[in-house]
């Protein structure tokens, strides 16, 4: 949890102004939660100053994809940095193939649930195999559920004004390399190189050979997986209960910000 030094700090880290009124944004409120992946990933480093640097550098190569990304489906064909081309360039590819929809409008759109008081960002709103949805975008290895909790909320944001709001989706957008002997994946984030051995239940042997492999990488390739999520309301039941515990956590700040009486 970040530790705040004053109410405005607090009040521009964690929230937006809407109309007049101060909301929690979605992402903060969704941070309260525990994340067993995060607390894995620390465990293999050094210590806590490294896992903070590899993160740090992580989520600004993550956001230079995410920014290029959202650029071009805002029609501003954006530069793109060498560094990331790969991870766009199959992300255009994959829209193509798709014939995915996104109107401009709905990009980087400030969301907000006035009921419940809170506000996001959603990344986009899109039309995919026929349904209207929200597509929320990831630069991260792996499909984590945490995501179902912060879309949830975006759709019951949503919901009143877009009546034919159907699902949502998260698409995940990296890129790595492939060894051309073996299957395990070289991927490389934040300075750390990690390499993720291939598994199938029905061949255990795979693995094996893989972790004595002398490796023959490929070049650096994008790599897309889109995943639909269309029943939200239980997640939604989870994500109002974080809220009500990230507004037990700050308290204090909540009650000097007239959020909380």
């Amino acid at each position: 949890m970040n530790q705040y030094f004053n109410l405005k700090q607090f009040k521009e880290l964690a929230g937006y102004d809407i109309d007049g009124s101060w909301y929690p944004r979605v992402t903060k409120i969704v941070e309260i939660k525990a994340k067993p992946a995060l607390y894995k990933f620390y465990a293999e480093l050094s210590n806590f100053a490294e896992g903070e640097s590899v993160k740090k550098i992580s989520a600004a190569e993550g956001t230079l994809i995410h920014e290029t990304i959202e650029g071009i489906m805002m029609n501003k064909n954006p530069e793109i940095d060498p560094s990331v081309k790969p991870a766009v360039d199959a992300f255009a590819k994959f829209v193509e193939t798709k014939k995915i929809q996104v109107d401009p409008e709905f990009v980087e759109k400030r969301v907000a649930n006035h009921d419940e008081r809170y506000a996001g960002t959603i990344d986009s709103m899109a039309l995919i195999d026929g349904k209207f949805g929200v597509l929320d975008i990831k630069t991260s290895q792996s499909i984590y559920r945490d995501y179902n909790l912060q879309t949830s909320a975006y759709m019951a944001a949503l919901e009143k004004d877009f009546p034919t709001l159907q699902t949502r989706w998260i698409l995940r957008i990296d890129q790595n390399k492939i060894c051309n002997k073996c299957g395990a994946i070289f991927r490389s984030k934040g300075g750390r190189d990690k390499v993720r051995l291939p598994w199938d239940p029905k061949n255990k042997s795979l693995r094996a050979k893989a972790a004595i492999c002398e490796h023959e990488w490929s070049d650096l390739r994008g790599e897309i997986e889109l995943q639909e999520f269309p029943y939200w309301k239980e997640d939604y039941k989870a994500f109002l209960g974080a809220k009500k515990l990230w507004e037990w956590e700050n308290e204090y700040w909540l009650k000097q910000a007239g959020y909380l009486s």
